[in-house]
């Protein structure tokens, strides 16, 4: 999918998951040791794709040894973490790049041309209503998912999901102010599948989030944890014109697998509204989350190559850290 790409190196946390991996991959080099890694001046772009507590750790080596970074999303655990390595970027003077997909999606990219050729007319509103599953809000985890519990560990529903939805309606209809919010845990405590034994959970199973974009536009978000049946996504932009339908089966928009549909002047009820080919500029399956993804990756190489900013970076990152943590205040 990616042509102008090579996987040069990995860093795993023992040696024998690294050379798994590589030999799995057909990876050169394999280490358990970042600084190995960091050493090595054919490593032009640095990954950070570890727990969201240790990517502060990853990115300020990184930054320190003169690479590159892509950072996958959430950033950092909070503001103040963001925002310190923010400073450690300028003063490095090396790019940083976060993996905010959704903003890349083809179905996005598609939606953000027809508002701007008026295919709704004036926007006046849009609203969300969205089920993010597991790991929240059920009654029983892997322990593998005791991180996404609490709230301190920077990876909750608010931080991933309503997040990336909400980056892009910052790209599409401007950025969120003076946010009404309503955050709740409707469910303290998760059992351990392997041993039954029964967690705290502060991380907020319901989130509920209002109010009025830069574009004029007013937004309404619902995201609620695991409910047995229901809406898994349903998105609609409102407008003078004309509307906007998005549906997916996950609540997670930055995974695609987006259904669009339209009305504009004149309409008598939606019609499905396919994704024209010149917004699919790459090989492989459409269907998998790796393609929005795979799509920063070359607005990445461009930036590099270029001096160009398509792809979205630290800057970015920061301000969406900025409106979460405005969310949580507001709450």
């Amino acid at each position: 999918m990616l042509a102008h790409y090579e996987l040069r190196g990995l860093v795993a946390s023992s040696m024998d998951s690294a050379m798994a991996a590589a030999l799995k991959h057909g990876v050169p080099f394999a280490s358990n040791r970042l600084d190995d890694l960091l050493r090595r001046r054919d490593i032009d772009l640095v990954v950070v794709s570890v727990k969201v507590p240790e990517h502060r750790r990853v990115v300020e080596a990184s930054l320190g040894a003169g690479k590159a970074v892509l950072c996958e999303w959430p950033f950092a655990r909070n503001l103040a973490e963001a925002e310190a390595l923010a400073a450690l970027a300028e003063d490095a003077a090396q790019p940083c790049f976060v993996d905010l997909q959704a903003r890349s999606s083809p179905a996005v990219r598609f939606i953000g041309d027809l508002l701007r050729q008026g295919y709704v007319g004036r926007i006046l509103s849009t609203s969300v209503i969205a089920t993010a599953g597991p790991p929240w809000g059920g009654e029983s985890i892997q322990r593998s998912e005791a991180i996404y519990q609490a709230r301190e560990n920077g990876a909750t529903m608010l931080t991933i999901p309503v997040a990336h939805m909400l980056d892009t309606l910052s790209v599409l209809l401007g950025g969120l102010g003076d946010p009404r919010v309503t955050l709740v845990v409707q469910r303290p405590r998760v059992r351990l599948r392997d041993s039954d034994e029964a967690i705290e959970v502060t991380a907020h199973d319901q989130v509920c989030v209002s109010g009025q974009l830069g574009s004029g536009a007013v937004a309404a978000l619902h995201y609620r944890a695991a409910i047995r049946s229901g809406t898994h996504f349903h998105w609609e932009i409102n407008g003078t014109a004309g509307h906007i339908l998005v549906q997916a089966p996950s609540a997670h928009l930055q995974f695609g697998r987006l259904t669009l549909q339209g009305a504009t002047a004149g309409a008598h009820g939606l019609a499905g509204l396919d994704i024209p080919e010149a917004y699919w500029p790459l090989g492989g399956d459409r269907s998998k989350p790796a393609y929005n993804v795979a799509l920063v990756y070359e607005d990445i190489r461009r930036d590099l190559r270029s001096g160009s900013r398509t792809a979205p970076s630290i800057v970015d990152a920061v301000r969406l850290h900025r409106v979460l943590a405005e969310i949580e205040l507001a709450a």
